[in-house]
Order: structure tokens, then C-alpha cells, then sequence
């Protein structure tokens, strides 16, 4: 089986001991994704809704540079720093998928990164 890493600076740069994502067996595998602004490279401020549409945008970044879509999504991890932001990602979430939304599973940071609210890791097909 072949793969291909995905990489853009359309989106914020994964640190060395991961790729922003993996294209292979017809899937494309993005890593878990914070809310950074790629033009700043820093951490969007604000309630997790705001936060939620930047991992967003930047998972959407990633799957375009792999030719894929958040419309062909198929599983995604959501996680939170704290439980009492699920329901405002929640809210975010059902923005950006209105209808037949992906597999969705839910965490909680083992982490605390400052600023930072959420991650989203996602599966789409190529």
C-alpha cells in the first residue's frame, strides 16, 4: 500500500513527530488540529465556537491539499479541554455539518495547552 503525505501552508505546520495528514488506502487521515491562525501562528482567542471554526478551516485546507473535502468526511474526533465547551463545539459543529454529519467520537485533553479549547482529528475519503 502507498501513501502520501499531505502537507500546506494553507494551514499551521505539524511539529515534527506527525504530518498534518496521510493520504492512503483511499482515506485521508488528518492529524489532530488545533485552532491556530496559519497566518499568525497563534491560538484563536475566544469562546470554543470560534475555535471550532478555525480547526475547521484548517482541516479543510489539509483535505483540499489532498483533494479531498469536509463534505467527504467520514469520522472525526472532537476533543475538548474542558467538558463544559461540548455544547458550544456542538453548536460550531452543526454550522459546518447541517446534514448527514461524519462519525463522531469525543475526548477530553489529556494536555492542558494554554488558550487552547479544542482539537479535531478527522478521516475522509480521498
Amino acid at each position: 500500500m502507498s501513501r502520501t503525505i499531505i502537507t500546506t501552508p494553507a494551514a499551521p505546520a505539524a511539529p515534527a513527530s506527525y504530518s498534518q495528514a496521510v493520504k492512503a488506502a483511499g482515506l485521508v487521515f488528518v492529524s489532530g488540529t488545533a485552532p491556530i491562525d496559519p497566518s499568525t501562528g497563534q491560538v484563536v482567542r475566544g469562546p470554543v465556537q470560534a475555535q471550532v471554526a478555525q480547526c475547521l478551516r484548517n482541516i479543510s485546507a489539509i483535505l483540499e491539499a489532498a483533494g479531498s473535502s469536509l463534505e467527504k468526511a467520514v469520522s472525526a474526533t472532537l476533543i475538548v479541554a474542558d467538558e463544559e465547551d461540548f455544547a458550544g463545539a456542538n453548536e460550531e459543529w452543526l454550522k459546518w455539518f447541517p446534514r448527514n454529519p461524519p462519525a463522531r467520537q469525543g475526548a477530553k485533553m489529556p494536555v492542558r495547552i494554554p488558550e487552547m479549547k479544542v482539537s479535531i482529528a478527522m478521516i475522509a475519503e480521498a
